[in-house]
C-alpha cells in the first residue's frame, strides 16, 4: 500500500476531476475512510487502498444523484430573485397618515419649540448649541425639548 498521503492526495483529485469541490471531496475521503474503519472491524480487508477508493468513488457517485434529485438549488442566493421587500400599499398609506399627523403635531407647537426640538432632532446640534443659537440657557433648551416629545408622543398616541 502506498503512504497514506499520497492515497489521500490522489482521492482528492481524482473526485475533484469528477465534479467535486474541494470540501466535497475532502469530505468524501473522510466518509470512505470511516466507512474503512467501520468494515474492518467486522471483516478483513485484503486491499486496503482499493477498498477506500471504491468506498470514495461510489460515495461520490451517490452524492451526484442525491443532488440531482435535490429539491434545492448549489446556486448562490444573490442569483435569484426575490418578492419585492419594499411596503405594501396599506403600510405606505398608514405611513403617510403617521407623517400627515406628525406635521400637525409640530404646527401645534410654539414655533421656537418645534425649532429647537428639529435642530436637536434632524440637524443633530446638542443642547448647547442651539441654547448659544436662541439666547437662552442649557436647561431651558433641555425642557422646551422634553416638553415637546411628551407632546408629540401623546399627540401621536390620541390618533
Amino acid at each position: 500500500m502506498r503512504p497514506i498521503r499520497q492515497l489521500i492526495s490522489g482521492l482528492r483529485i481524482t473526485l475533484q476531476k469528477r465534479g467535486a469541490s474541494i470540501d466535497e471531496a475532502e469530505d468524501l475521503v473522510q466518509e470512505a475512510f470511516l466507512k474503512f474503519e467501520t468494515y474492518r472491524q467486522s471483516a478483513e480487508v485484503r486491499e486496503p487502498e482499493g477498498f477506500v477508493v471504491r468506498a470514495a468513488l461510489n460515495l461520490a457517485v451517490d452524492a451526484g444523484r442525491r443532488k440531482g434529485r435535490s429539491p434545492f438549488s448549489a446556486r448562490a442566493l444573490d442569483d435569484f430573485a426575490f418578492a419585492d421587500s419594499s411596503p405594501g400599499p396599506d403600510e405606505v398609506l398608514q405611513g403617510r397618515d403617521r407623517l400627515r399627523r406628525l406635521r400637525e403635531g409640530l404646527e401645534a407647537l410654539q414655533p421656537r419649540t418645534c425649532d429647537m426640538l428639529l435642530a436637536q432632532r434632524l440637524e443633530g446640534m446638542t443642547y448647547a448649541q442651539i441654547a448659544a443659537r436662541e439666547g437662552i440657557s442649557v436647561s431651558a433648551v433641555e425642557k422646551q425639548i422634553a416638553r415637546a416629545v411628551l407632546f408629540l408622543t401623546d399627540w401621536m398616541e390620541g390618533w
